[in-house]
This record gives C-alpha cells, sequence and structure tokens, in this order.
C-alpha cells in the first residue's frame, strides 16, 4: 500500500463540530474563525506557502499533505517534517492507530518541537489538545515558529492577522468576544530585501527574464557540452531532470549511478523521479534557499526553473 493511502485511512473521524453545536465546559474558553477570516486572502496565502514547504520538505517520505487543518493533528505529519528539519530522531511508534496512540505521539512530538524552539520558559500559542482537536490557529502558529526556526528565508506573507471569536462558558451561558490573532510580524526593510528575486523580477522587471534565461542558457551549455547536450529552451529541456541531474553533477562533483535516476524517462512519475533527486541534492548543498516543488518543474513552470538554475549559476559562473 502506498504511504498516502496507508495516511488516509488512519485518519481519525473526529471533525470540526459547528459553532452552533459546541458545548464547552463551564469556565472553559475556545476561539474560533468566523468564515470571512478563513477567506482572507493572506491568511489563504499564509496557508498555500506552508503547505508547500512541508510538501516539498517530506517529498523524499512520499507524504502528501492537502489540508493543514486536517491533516497535522494525529502528529505524523508534525513527527516527519520536525525530523527532518531538526534532524533528530524520536522514540515514537510510526503508525499510531487509536486515538489514545495518537494523542501520545502528538504529545512527544511537541514536546521535543518546543525544546526545540526554546518556548520552554514563554506562553505558547498552540498545545496538544489545540492541535489534536484541529484547531487552524494554533496549528499555523506552530508551523510559522517551525519556519521562522528552521527555514528563515521561507517568504511567508507579512502582517498577516485574522479576527477570531473567543466562546467562554459562563453562567449564564455563551459569552463572546471578538479580537484579531496576529499570525505573521510586520514586515520590515530587511524583510523586503530578502523577497525572492524572482518574484520581484517577473513581476516589476518581466523584459529582463528573456536576458537572464540567455545568459543561463549560455552558462549552461559551457558546462553540459563535454557530455553532447545542448540546451535551447529552460523551460521545457529540464522537465525530466535529466539534464539538471548532469548538469549538478558535473558542477558539485556527483558521481550518479545509472541505478538511481532515470536516463530517459517514459512517464512523468519517472520525470518527477528525477526532478526530486535533483532538488534534493541542491538542497543538501545549500543552493535551494527557496522551497520549489518538482511538479513545477515537470509541468514546466519557467519561474520555478530559473530558480533551480540560479542556485547553480550563482555559485558557478
Amino acid at each position: 500500500m502506498e504511504p498516502e493511502s496507508l495516511y488516509n485511512l488512519l485518519q481519525a473521524p473526529k471533525q470540526g463540530t459547528p459553532l452552533e453545536e459546541e458545548q464547552l465546559p463551564q469556565g472553559e474558553k475556545r476561539k474560533f474563525l468566523p468564515p470571512t477570516s478563513r477567506k482572507d486572502p493572506k491568511f489563504e496565502e499564509l496557508q498555500k506557502v506552508l503547505l508547500e514547504w512541508i510538501n516539498t520538505e517530506l517529498l523524499p517520505e512520499h507524504i502528501v499533505v492537502r489540508s493543514l487543518e486536517e491533516d497535522m493533528f494525529d502528529g505524523l505529519i508534525l513527527h516527519h517534517l520536525f525530523q527532518k528539519l531538526a534532524g533528530i530522531k524520536l522514540d515514537v511508534e510510526e503508525i499510531a492507530l487509536t486515538a489514545m496512540s495518537q494523542r501520545r505521539k502528538l504529545e512527544v512530538v511537541l514536546e521535543a518541537t518546543n525544546r526545540s524552539l526554546q518556548v520552554a520558559e514563554q506562553p505558547v500559542k498552540w498545545s496538544v489538545d489545540a492541535i489534536f482537536n484541529k484547531d487552524l490557529l494554533a496549528t499555523l502558529h506552530l508551523l510559522v515558529a517551525l519556519a521562522k526556526r528552521f527555514q528563515p528565508n521561507l517568504p511567508l506573507p507579512p502582517n498577516v492577522q485574522v479576527e477570531v471569536i473567543t466562546m467562554e462558558s459562563i453562567k449564564s451561558g455563551l459569552k463572546s468576544e471578538k479580537s484579531m490573532e496576529q499570525l505573521t510580524e510586520c514586515s520590515t526593510g530587511k524583510d523586503q530585501a530578502a523577497k525572492d528575486v524572482f518574484d520581484e523580477l517577473f513581476q516589476l522587471a518581466p523584459e529582463k527574464v528573456s536576458a537572464m534565461k540567455e545568459a543561463i542558457v549560455t552558462f549552461v551549455n559551457q558546462k553540459v557540452e563535454r557530455l553532447g547536450l545542448s540546451v535551447q529552451n529552460l523551460d521545457t529541456q529540464f522537465a525530466d531532470g535529466v539534464i539538471l541531474l548532469l548538469l549538478i553533477g558535473q558542477l558539485e562533483g556527483f558521481f550518479l549511478h545509472l541505478k538511481e535516476f532515470y536516463l530517459t524517462p517514459n512517464s512523468p512519475a519517472e520525470m518527477l523521479h528525477n526532478v526530486t533527486l535533483a532538488l534534493e541534492l541542491l538542497k543538501d548543498e545549500g543552493l535551494l534557499s527557496y522551497p520549489v516543488s518538482p511538479e513545477d518543474i515537470v509541468n514546466k513552470d519557467g519561474k520555478s526553473t530559473l530558480r533551480v538554475l540560479y542556485g547553480l549559476f550563482r555559485k558557478h559562473s
């Protein structure tokens, strides 16, 4: 069974309960996101960036996250993500089948995560209860903290804040209060300087894209001509990952055995395997600071292909 299918089978049937049906114990408070907050463009963009980042990190393990709200509660994704980011092996069961074992696993993962984030002496905006109950706000706070700690260059949208409703059970009934929840910090001059160069290039100076492509094509051809290869179109010729892998091998001194990749890929799956391997090699060498989806390369996305090649161009030109 494929890992993704197995993961889907292990999802607990627990679902979020509509606000009007919530039964809060007296004295307990709980936050809710109204529909208008969920549809906020910056709130949606934050989720998209985090989702793409997580899926890029976990691609080698064939784990696919489709929803930050529904897929994070049982500790499985957080377990693999934390181990990948921190390089720490956690002593927990790989597959937790029951709600009790899922919660126990989540406790272990969050305890290790909090130690790594050094939050023991300060109030945190997530908890085992919140994450396990699929609290999207708590989950986002946790993921933002992980991104800031382990991937500081991740282009999180700045100043994301949403309106939340806090419900409190008191003797006379339910009391509600509206407030604003801050999820990411306001941008600074430094943040603006760190903005992805290709977003700026494609948005503000599209006329310069062709010049950059031409420079990179010349650079690539100088490096691969000894292999009898020639590149004319960046968008299409890197989609199967073959030339990209050979180029990385030439520049970084890697010897890639033919058993490790498909020299003549015959399917999208084989192309995806090649590109995923190439991105892992680049990331290991510190040449991939911006998360790139291998599917985008396979689908001939020009901006993603330029991002990948620019790291090699900058180092070796």
